[in-house]
């Protein structure tokens, strides 16, 4: 009797102690991830906006090459290359084993497909003057490429890193704008347009796995609504928060993290250099020196940013501190307008929806009517400002649309642009060479400035190249190509417990493959 009351005693006791105990807290493996701006597509091959790369980069699709978090180049679908000593022929090896989210295999004549697709005839490829010195590209066999060139390009490997460059299967490629089909570490789960994405974790994967089981992006471009969806932890991380203003709630708060890092996003109210009065190089300094940089960074960036006076980031070793050139001087501005001969012109300004682009057009726009310029402002969706609208050049006269597809320049016909002014920040990574394009919306023309650009291609020798940087940078200060604001900063919030996020941005990326959360 005595021994049963005692079983009875140590299980009761233990009955006691384990309804006391909590059960262990699981990890999570999910995570929900806040973006400011939804992608027009999911296809990077074919959009030029960054909010694309921000969901796929490194996520859903890889390129030969990638960027790590520091900003360096760093094997991806190849594991290793060889240049011969001309720097004509470029010979990349792949990794076994790798397959595309649908099960089919990735192997050389899929870069084949990806490359040659890049400079094909209707490519909407954003960056294809990137690659326009690929000559013939190779598959060797199955794990072997090889990459000929028309003239040495030292940028090539850096070049194939962008999001621009991934990596596609010729039976998924055309429909990867709405159901993405790569080879990375999460797979494509569904779209709620205005909302948010799903992805998943690929089980196939042929790397090291990702350590979370899905990952939702949520788009929320309100800044009161993203201060708010964290507090309620209705995301877990804000990676580029667009509320910076705010950020002192989160710094004396435990549960989250606050990140200041860099980005490569120079910030320009840019210029289209080819259309009156913007053609007149004195009209675009007077309005160079009628912004007050610091006073845009205060007002739409609350402080958080680094003014530039040129088209390069403030932390690269060979960027030269150009503001000078352009300094506030709205006296200066009224005396080249009248040395120009124009008076009281009339402007638009296009502002995208980004948060420093609306703030700080507004600011600018002030700035601007203070010295006698007129400004319009007009507000535009991104699939307003990626239109001929603004990014694209106008259909060639007689351009037939294919479908129901508006025409599209083909380049049969000089490039024209139809808009006057306008805010971006540029953010892919060492992209000066945007200047030197016919095509693009600067409608900016110098043939003193392609050379520099072609020179820079074409070498090597470290400290030849720093000094071609510097050449290039100061020429485009010297033509007032843009009013040069400043270095976007990469404010972030998250909660405290996550891992892994990157806190610079050298590419425009959330890239997840290392993301976990702490026990």
């Amino acid at each position: 009797m005595r021994t049963s009351l005692v079983v009875l005693a140590l299980a009761g006791a233990l009955a006691l102690s384990t309804a006391a105990t909590p059960a262990l807290a699981q990890t999570r493996t999910d995570v929900k991830v806040g973006l400011v701006l939804e992608p027009p597509s999911l296809d990077p091959t074919a959009e030029a906006a960054a909010a694309v790369d921000e969901v796929v980069y490194a996520n859903v699709f890889e390129g030969l090459t990638r960027f790590a978090p520091d900003g360096s180049i760093v094997p991806g679908l190849a594991h290793s290359w060889e240049i011969s000593e001309d720097g004509l022929t470029y010979t990349f090896h792949l990794r076994e084993g790798v397959t595309f989210h649908d099960g089919t295999t990735m192997d050389a004549e899929d870069v084949k497909f990806s490359l040659e697709r890049i400079g094909a005839e209707g490519s909407l490829n954003a960056q294809k003057a990137l690659y326009a010195a690929i000559a013939s590209v190779e598959a060797v066999d199955p794990l072997t490429v090889r990459i000929t060139l028309s003239k040495p390009d030292g940028n090539l490997v850096y070049n194939l890193a962008w999001g621009d460059a991934v990596i596609v299967a010729p039976e998924s490629a055309a429909a990867n704008g709405t159901n993405p089909i790569g080879t990375g570490p999460f797979t494509f789960k569904q779209r709620r347009p205005g909302d948010s994405i799903e992805l998943a974790r690929n089980p196939n994967y042929w790397g090291t796995p990702a350590a979370l089981e899905s990952a939702t992006f949520r788009y929320i471009a309100d800044p009161t609504a993203a201060l708010a969806a964290l507090q309620a932890g209705d995301v877990d991380t804000f990676p580029n928060f667009p509320a910076p203003e705010t950020v002192g709630v989160f710094e004396s708060d435990p549960r989250f993290r606050v990140v200041v890092g860099t980005t490569q996003g120079e910030t320009i109210l840019a210029m289209n250099n080819g259309k009156p009065p913007l053609d007149n190089i004195k009209v675009r300094e007077a309005i160079a020196h009628a912004i007050d940089r610091q006073a845009v960074i205060d007002g739409a960036m609350f402080g958080f940013g680094v003014p530039i006076g040129t088209f390069w980031p403030p932390t690269h070793p060979d960027y030269v501190d150009l503001t000078s050139l352009s300094k506030y001087d709205p006296e200066r501005s009224k005396a080249l307008l009248a040395e120009a001969g124009v008076s009281n012109p009339k402007l638009t300004l296009h502002l995208p929806p980004a948060p420093y682009a609306r703030r700080g057009g507004e600011i600018i726009a002030e700035q601007l009517r203070a010295v006698g310029i007129d400004v319009q402002v007009i507000n535009v969706e991104w699939a307003q400002w990626l239109s001929p609208e603004v990014f694209r050049p106008a259909p060639c006269p007689g351009a037939v649309g294919e479908g129901d597809k508006p025409p599209a320049y083909d380049g049969s016909c000089p490039a024209s642009f139809s808009y006057d002014l306008t805010i971006v920040s540029h953010t892919e990574p060492n992209d000066i060479g945007i200047f030197a394009r016919d095509d693009y919306y600067f409608n900016y023309h110098s043939d003193a400035f392609k050379q520099v650009i072609a020179d820079l291609a074409v070498t090597a020798d470290p400290a030849k190249r720093s000094e071609l940087l510097k050449a290039a940078q100061t020429q485009l200060a010297n033509d007032f190509v843009a009013g040069f604001l400043f270095e976007l900063p990469k404010v972030g919030v998250e909660n405290a417990k996550l891992m892994g996020m990157w806190e610079n941005a050298p590419t425009q990326a959330t890239d997840l493959t290392a993301v976990h959360w702490a026990q």
